[in-house]
């Protein structure tokens, strides 16, 4: 009865697509490693929770008969956390401590990332206003300069003018502005 189970994916059982990289694949990038990693560790999430999801069914329906199966089942959940543990080191992710909490907290993650985006743009908000504050600032005292100091105000406008077609020039010619905007 176990072997059929196994094979056939019925009575509950999940059959979990295997992502084994042949040795062809592995000389790929960095990023399609890390990308073929992360999804070898999905699989043994998928494959956990359908060991656990044999567990509960054997547990729930259990008799003396059912020992010899319940046992397999939880060597195969130890032995399936055992290479989630592998195949997780191999993966460097980062998760946010702020994010661990929430979900312990019961609360969904999501929030943290409304909150720093909030956080993102209250802080883009205050930049924005320097920025304009510093532009008002040199406007002003350009002007303040252009009464006092006329010749030497003009001939700073013609050096910036200067530089600035020289910088979109070289943008230009590095195609940095394909539109030449």
């Amino acid at each position: 009865m176990e072997s059929s189970q196994h094979n056939s994916g019925g009575n509950g059982i999940i059959n979990p697509k295997s992502n084994d990289a042949s040795p062809a694949d592995a000389a790929g990038s960095p990023a399609e490693e890390s990308k073929q990693n992360l999804n070898q560790v999905i699989n043994s999430i998928d494959k956990t929770l359908g060991i656990l999801h044999q567990l509960y069914l054997t547990v729930s329906s259990y008799n003396v008969s059912s020992q010899l199966p319940l046992l397999q089942r939880m060597n195969n959940l130890v032995l399936e956390l055992d290479n989630m543990a592998k195949l997780g080191e191999k993966c460097n992710i980062q998760v946010p401590m702020e994010v661990l909490n929430l979900i312990d907290d019961g609360k969904n993650p999501d929030e943290f990332t409304r909150d720093v985006l909030n956080s993102c743009i209250a802080k883009n908000q205050i930049t924005k206003g320097k920025t304009d504050a510093f532009k008002g600032l040199r406007g002003h005292l350009l002007e303040e300069l252009e009464q006092a100091f006329p010749e030497e105000v003009e001939a700073y406008r013609e050096v910036r003018a200067a530089s600035a077609a020289e910088a979109k020039r070289l943008a230009q010619a590095q195609s940095l502005l394909p539109n030449g905007e």
